[in-house]
C-alpha cells in the first residue's frame, strides 16, 4: 500500500505539474498536453503551489458537475461544453437510437469541448445489466442477479469486460456499476440489481465486474456506498432511513473494502440515512460518510461521485441550491445531476459558497486534482 501511496502522489504532481501549462485567459481553461510529463523541472511542492493558485475559482467549480444528455448533443450542452460550465454529462439516449448516432453525438460534444480549449468531458451512462440497461441492445447480457454464483468471478469478469468494450467504441468514459449493495432480503427494491444476498460474492464477483471494465476501455463506479441493502425504500423517489446499528452495516460494507482492497478508481456515494453513521443528512451529503468512513476508515483515494442530486431523498432533506454546496463540502468529488441538462444553478450556488468561504478552495483543488487525474486516465 506504501508503494502505491508514493505512485499516486507522483501521479497527482505531474497532473499539478500539467496544470501549470494550462491557459488562463479571460476565463479560458485549457490543458496543453502536459499531464504526465515525466521530465525533470522544479520543485513538485512548488508546481502544485502555483499551478493551482493560477485556477480560476469558476474552473476549479466546473469539473465537478455532471449533467444530464438525452441522446443528442443539444445547443445548450454543446455552449456549456465549449464554454467550459460543465465537467461531464451522464447519458439516457432513447432505446431505439442507433449506437452510431449515439457515438456521433457524443463525438460532437467532446469537439465543442476541445475547440473551446476545456479538458475533456467525463461522459458517464447506468449500464449495470437487466433492469438498469441504459443501452437495451448492448452488454452485459445477464443481469447482476445471474452472475451472482458462488466462484464464478470468471464470467462476471467477462461480462465486465464485453461492456467496457462496448462503451469505449460508443465514447462512454464511465459505468456507473456495479451494484455492490447486499440486500437485505428478496423483496428489496435493489435485490433484482444486486450479485446476490451474500456480502463475500457481492465483494467476489461485483469487484470482478468492475476489473473487467476497467480491462475492457470504461471506468466503473462501484455504488451505492456504503450500502443500500437495508433501505426500506428507493431513494431516487423518496426519503429512506436505515436504522441499524454500526455493527450491522458491516456486511454491507464488505463489498466496498473488496473492491477498494482491488484499487476501484470510482465510488458512487447513495443517499439514504444512516441513523448510525449521521442520522440527520443523505450520505452524499454527509462529511462523516464520505470523509470519515470512506476516505478516512476505508482508505479510498479515488474519485467519489455523488448519486443524482435531484432525488427525492436529497430534496427532502436540503434545498436545490444547498445541494451542491452540501456534496462538496461533504468531499464529494463530482457532483451528479441525471434529470437536468443545465449546469448554471449548480454552478452559481458553488461559487457563492466559496466567495462566502463555506466551502474550503483546497479541498476544491484536491477533487479538481483527482478530477484531472481520472481524465488522464480515459
Amino acid at each position: 500500500m506504501a508503494r502505491r501511496d508514493e505512485s499516486l502522489y507522483r501521479r497527482r504532481r505531474r497532473v499539478a505539474a500539467g496544470v501549470l501549462v494550462i491557459v488562463v485567459a479571460g476565463g479560458s481553461l485549457a490543458i496543453e498536453g502536459a499531464l504526465g510529463d515525466e521530465r525533470v523541472g522544479p520543485d513538485p511542492a512548488e508546481i502544485e503551489r502555483t499551478s493551482l493558485s493560477a485556477v480560476p475559482d469558476s474552473a476549479l467549480l466546473v469539473q465537478k458537475l455532471i449533467v444530464r444528455m438525452d441522446g443528442t448533443a443539444t445547443g445548450a450542452l454543446i455552449r456549456q461544453a465549449r464554454e467550459g460550465e460543465i465537467g461531464g454529462v451522464i447519458v439516457f439516449p432513447p432505446p431505439d437510437q442507433p449506437p452510431a448516432e449515439l457515438r456521433g453525438e457524443i463525438a460532437r460534444l467532446q469537439e465543442a469541448a476541445r475547440k473551446g480549449g476545456r479538458p475533456p468531458l467525463l461522459v458517464a451512462i447506468d449500464q449495470e445489466g437487466g433492469e438498469v440497461k441504459r443501452l437495451p441492445d448492448g452488454p452485459p447480457d445477464r443481469s447482476p442477479a445471474e452472475l451472482a454464483a458462488p466462484g464464478d468471478e470468471r464470467a462476471a469478469r467477462g461480462a465486465g469486460v464485453e461492456t467496457g468494450r462496448y462503451l469505449a467504441r460508443l465514447g462512454i468514459d464511465v459505468d456507473l456499476a456495479p451494484v455492490l449493495d447486499v440486500p437485505s432480503s428478496a423483496s428489496s427494491f435493489i435485490a433484482a440489481r444486486s450479485f446476490g444476498v451474500d456480502p463475500r460474492v457481492v465483494a467476489a464477483n461485483g469487484s470482478a465486474f468492475a476489473e473487467g471494465l476497467e480491462a475492457g476501455g470504461a471506468i466503473p463506479a462501484v455504488k451505492h456506498f456504503p450500502g443500500l441493502g437495508k433501505a426500506p425504500a428507493n431513494t431516487d423517489l423518496e426519503a429512506s432511513e436505515i436504522d441499524a446499528r454500526r455493527g450491522a452495516l458491516d456486511e454491507d460494507l464488505a463489498p466496498f473494502r473488496e473492491a477498494i482492497a482491488r484499487e476501484v478508481p470510482m465510488v458512487m456515494v447513495g443517499l439514504a440515512t444512516y441513523t448510525a453513521l449521521d442520522a440527520e443528512l443523505p450520505a452524499a451529503l454527509s462529511p462523516a460518510i464520505v470523509e470519515d468512513l470512506l476516505r478516512g476508515e476505508l482508505g479510498f483515494d479515488g474519485v467519489v461521485i455523488s448519486d443524482d442530486l435531484g432525488a427525492a431523498a436529497v430534496q427532502a432533506a436540503v434545498s436545490e441550491r444547498e445541494a451542491p454546496v452540501a456534496a462538496a463540502d461533504a468531499g464529494v468529488d463530482i457532483l451528479l445531476f441525471a434529470k437536468t441538462d443545465d449546469g448554471e444553478p449548480a454552478r452559481e450556488a458553488l461559487l457563492d459558497a466559496l466567495r462566502r468561504e463555506e466551502l474550503s478552495r483546497v479541498g476544491l483543488e484536491r477533487s479538481y486534482l483527482r478530477i484531472l487525474e481520472l481524465k488522464e486516465s480515459m
